[in-house]
């Protein structure tokens, strides 16, 4: 088991090609730190630098500038069998030529490891896995869930790997076997309590299976917290409109005598939020989540009226697009609510559950 540690992690392919000021770094400034025995994520968009990070954790990559640190000591100039870092991979890898339960003693036998040991072994991870009704079995016959469970097996089933590092593991596998396997993957961390890095650009995947998620931009971090902090409490506008579905409501907005003007409405804010806004200034970006707006088909006190543009039935809820003369908000609603497009509705705007952004970051 591992805590792991970046510390000023920076990384440029091509650090030779343009001066140390106008290069273009994959990762910059990167110091994240993931707990002994912790199932986490590292989300973000196609492109932001995830793969890289893993890549430098595992020993694959050199970065440019910063340091890992396994358990405290300096690993960046070990290799990658010197960190005991395993690492799966998109593609499910395994050996055609053998049957699953050399495949899962593969490793060991690397290692010299006494056959009986080796047999104990593999029963046990085959057992933790699933596939141990399997271990006689080509792989050529087997999906490509059970073969990424064939992966996931010749990491776990070394006792010296300290991590476990997961760059989109379920890339290529069949959507009706994909939430299968993910609980696989979080029964296993759990089970045998190894630090776990499940790299994705699904925040389904990533807020189902990890405790702590760290969210990465332009490769950058963003924010590290757990799915309901992430959820809650937004440190930026990005991460606000990326965690969710649908997303964020976001909206411009002024601070002007004790209200937030919108382009066509106002909202009343209480003396504390108007004490803590006005310290910052006076523009600000709005926030508040679809399924915290209340929607009615009658005005109360204190809602903004709408209109209905666009309803989408979930079967579970339906999400409604507001519109206004230029403002547009979208809103969870039960699915037993009856409306039709073109209705108007009148939406409230809970207070304790708006966000304010100033230049890109929370403040309220």
């Amino acid at each position: 088991m591992a805590r792991i540690e970046l510390e000023g992690i920076s990384h440029c392919y091509d650090p030779h090609s343009a001066p140390e000021d106008q290069r273009e770094y994959a990762v910059s400034g990167l110091n994240i730190s993931w707990p002994d025995g912790s199932a986490n994520a590292l989300l973000g968009p196609s492109g932001c630098g995830k793969t890289t990070i893993l890549n430098i954790i595992s020993g694959l990559l050199l970065p440019t500038a910063g340091r890992v640190l396994v358990n405290g000591g300096d690993v960046t100039g070990l290799a990658p069998r010197e960190r005991k870092i395993a690492q799966v991979f998109q593609f499910p890898v395994v050996y055609d030529s053998m049957n699953v339960f050399d495949n899962l003693a593969f490793p060991l036998r690397n290692q010299k490891i006494p056959e009986k040991t080796v047999k104990t072994k593999v029963l046990e991870t085959a057992e933790i896995l699933g596939l141990a009704d399997r271990l006689k079995s080509r792989t050529t016959g087997l999906n490509a869930a059970d073969k990424q469970k064939i992966s996931l097996g010749r990491s776990i089933v070394r006792e010296d790997t300290a991590a476990v590092l997961l760059d989109e593991p379920l890339t290529v596998i069949d959507p009706k076997f994909k939430g299968e396997l993910r609980r696989k993957l979080r029964e296993v961390q759990n089970r045998l309590k190894k630090t776990m890095i499940y790299v994705t650009h699904d925040q389904h995947e990533a807020l189902t299976f990890a405790d702590n998620v760290t969210i990465v931009k332009d490769g950058r971090l963003v924010q590290q917290g757990t799915p309901e902090q992430l959820h809650a409490q937004p440190e930026t506008p990005f991460i606000g409109y990326f965690i969710g579905s649908p997303g964020m409501n976001l909206l411009d907005c002024s601070l002007d005598n004790g209200k937030l003007r919108f382009a066509d409405f106002d909202l009343p804010v209480g003396e504390v939020m108007k004490a803590n806004a006005a310290s910052y200034g006076k523009d600000f970006k709005f926030g508040i989540r679809p399924e915290f707006l209340e929607v009615s088909a009658e005005e109360k006190n204190g809602t903004v009226a709408f209109t209905v543009s666009v309803i989408e039935d979930t079967g579970a809820y339906k999400v409604l697009t507001c519109d206004r003369e230029t403002s547009r908000v979208k809103a969870r609603v039960s699915e037993s609510m009856s409306l039709k497009e073109g209705d108007r509705v009148w939406v409230n705007f809970p207070k304790d559950r708006i966000n304010l952004f100033y230049n890109e970051q929370r403040v309220i």
